[in-house]
């Protein structure tokens, strides 16, 4: 069984829900984890809101939508575990999705959580993170290093300058700072965590939107049982890999 933790609300739709289809299209089961053990939604911007003549920019798919339509009617998302409940040892891995609005802090700062991530790395089991999910693993310490536990690993993330900053100046004269989860980016508290800023693989410098139809155009690093994405469009190439990886008859850090 795969654990996916979520925040208590403002999650990214897509970075969620297209590698629980993945998972669930595989025959993998998967439980969801919050912070009270309640169900948790997606940014309602990102669902139904949208973002006007951005749209075609910033919304999700609608197939995309398809999926967290379907997500959010399983038995599984309506009875989550709540993130104190959870027994690592249950688990054969753990996917992390991102998101930017606020409620994504629950996730991002919650102790409980970086424990639990914590404890997947030292049991080698795979895992997986999209977006503001990598910022998690980014704080997770090893106690036994003093270290993150992406330091000496190689990863992506969300980018900076051609992702993070620029969706938040042109957004930000309605929206004020919804694209700026933190006052530094994303891309610079990743790299900070790492042994070496060449370990961040930012990808192409133009970033193509995948699809089911075309994973091929989007982008992920693995690194042993450590699999990373930078947005949602590396999705559905990112679920697959992922999927991949679980199906891995041995599960060995390369």
């Amino acid at each position: 069984m795969i654990l996916i933790l979520l925040p208590s609300a403002d999650y990214d739709p897509t970075e969620s829900s297209v590698p629980w289809q993945a998972m669930r299209n595989a025959g993998i089961e998967v439980c969801f984890a919050t912070p009270e053990g309640l169900p948790a939604y997606a940014d309602p911007r990102l669902v139904s809101m949208g973002f006007g003549p951005l749209n075609p920019m910033l919304m999700t798919r609608k197939a995309d939508l398809h999926s967290y339509a379907q997500m959010i009617e399983s038995q599984a998302f309506r009875q989550p575990l709540a993130y104190a409940d959870v027994d690592p040892a249950q688990f054969d891995g753990l996917l992390i999705p991102g998101g930017h609005a606020k409620g994504m802090r629950s996730l991002l700062e919650s102790g409980t959580a970086r424990h639990i991530a914590l404890q997947f790395f030292k049991a080698q089991k795979p895992v997986a993170a999209v977006c503001h999910g990598v910022l998690l693993l980014a704080r997770t310490l090893d106690p036994d290093t003093g270290h993150s536990v992406l330091f000496g690993r190689k990863v992506t993330a969300l980018l900076a300058t051609t992702m993070e900053l620029p969706a938040w100046l042109i957004t930000a004269v309605w929206l004020g700072r919804y694209y700026r989860t933190y006052g530094q980016t994303v891309e610079a508290e990743v790299t900070a965590a790492l042994s070496r800023k060449s370990d961040f693989v930012r990808g192409p410098r133009i970033a193509k939107r995948d699809s089911a139809e075309a994973p091929e155009l989007g982008f992920t690093v693995r690194d042993g049982q450590l699999l990373t994405a930078r947005w949602p469009g590396d999705c559905h190439r990112f679920a697959a890999e992922w999927v991949a990886i679980l199906r891995a008859p041995a599960r060995q850090i390369e």
